[in-house]
């Protein structure tokens, strides 16, 4: 955008618009057009002051958060970024509002000075991003279930997502079966978040999916999905591969990483099919040119069916990827690729 991106800031907290407010403001390209307390007043102004993006409290009275953005989607489809304190019931709407349509989440600055540094930068990256995204009101429909998973059970599917992620996953994940190949999945999402994420996929795929831990053993119809936070998600071992959860630096701005990840498979590539989907930024494009030119299968998610095409299109700048496809094929392509790869 050549001009600043406006943004309408909606919480039930004062001082909480006031933070949110002084963050998005700071380097110059985000402008705080209003601010509403409740989604009441917050209806009225988006309709005088038409924002760009929404940044959205999860829980306020009145009207909660998800039945707002609800409302928001189905009668004025816009981006709109979740604001989420750290709480159970927090993560689980705020997983729910991502799949209703918001861009993304983050968690509400709070802690030390260093602490609201590093939320205030995501969140002025979210908004950024919100304000360039595809709008894709509503949940995506529930697709079949692929087929020809068991036969290729002796592969590994490695996945990374960013922005637009947790729909894409849903749909994604809701299509392989039962027995279809063991999946490791990055999705960059606050730490607290991903356990809940996992319950949710878990409740509605065929394949089992949890929050994975240091030492899971890599075990064919099972979903793996790296918990956010401090430690880096990495495959370790090649005839019974096992998860390991390191401690270590930022990786391009993001722990876990899907860089590091995707590099971890390298000694099993020639059993690997890697797929990049939707999100900002270039995150997993430099470990899936390391797969592909070590034997690997290579997906990314197509640009039409991208929320943000960020992640997807720097993997496919570099030369990295064999096949471009849209989220609603990617579950039948993956385990394509897989016999594909199998019956070399």
């Amino acid at each position: 955008m050549s001009r600043p991106i406006r943004v309408l800031v909606v919480d039930d907290s004062a001082s909480m618009r006031a933070v949110i407010g002084r963050i998005l403001v700071r380097d110059g390209d985000i402008v705080v057009v209003g601010s509403a307390p409740d989604p009441f007043e917050a209806r009225e102004m988006i309709k005088s002051l038409d924002p760009d993006v929404v940044t959205l409290d999860v829980e306020m009275p009145g009207m909660d958060g998800l039945s707002f953005l609800e409302r928001i989607m189905r009668l004025r489809p816009m981006p709109v970024v979740m604001c989420s304190t750290l709480t159970a019931r927090g993560a689980d709407v705020t997983i729910e509002a991502l799949r209703l349509g918001a861009v993304d989440c983050v968690c509400k600055p709070s802690g030390n000075a260093a602490e609201m540094e590093s939320e205030g930068e995501r969140l002025r990256a979210c908004v950024r991003a919100a304000a360039h995204s595809r709008v894709r009101p509503g949940p995506a429909p529930r697709l079949p279930v692929a087929q020809t998973g068991g036969a290729c059970a002796d592969r590994l599917v490695v996945v990374g997502a960013s922005t637009g992620g947790v729909e894409a996953l849903f749909t994604f994940i809701g299509a392989l079966p039962a027995d279809g190949p063991p999946v490791l999945v990055v999705q960059h999402m606050p730490a607290g978040f991903t356990a809940n994420f996992a319950a949710r996929l878990d409740g509605e795929a065929q394949m089992r999916v949890v929050e994975a831990r240091d030492g899971d053993v890599v075990q064919a119809g099972s979903v793996y999905i790296a918990p956010g936070g401090e430690r880096h998600m990495r495959l370790r071992g090649t005839n019974s591969p096992v998860i390991s959860l390191e401690r270590g630096e930022l990786v391009g701005g993001h722990r876990p990483a899907v860089d590091e990840l995707f590099r971890s498979f390298v000694p099993v590539a020639e059993r690997t099919t890697a797929a990049l989907l939707t999100g900002m930024g270039q995150d997993g494009a430099a470990g899936m040119l390391a797969l592909h030119e070590a034997g690997a299968r290579t997906l990314a998610q197509s640009a039409e069916s991208c929320v943000v095409y960020g992640m997807p299109r720097a993997a496919v700048e570099l030369g990295a990827v064999e096949q471009i496809v849209p989220i609603e094929r990617m579950a039948d392509a993956v385990l394509r690729s897989c016999l594909a790869r199998k019956e070399r």
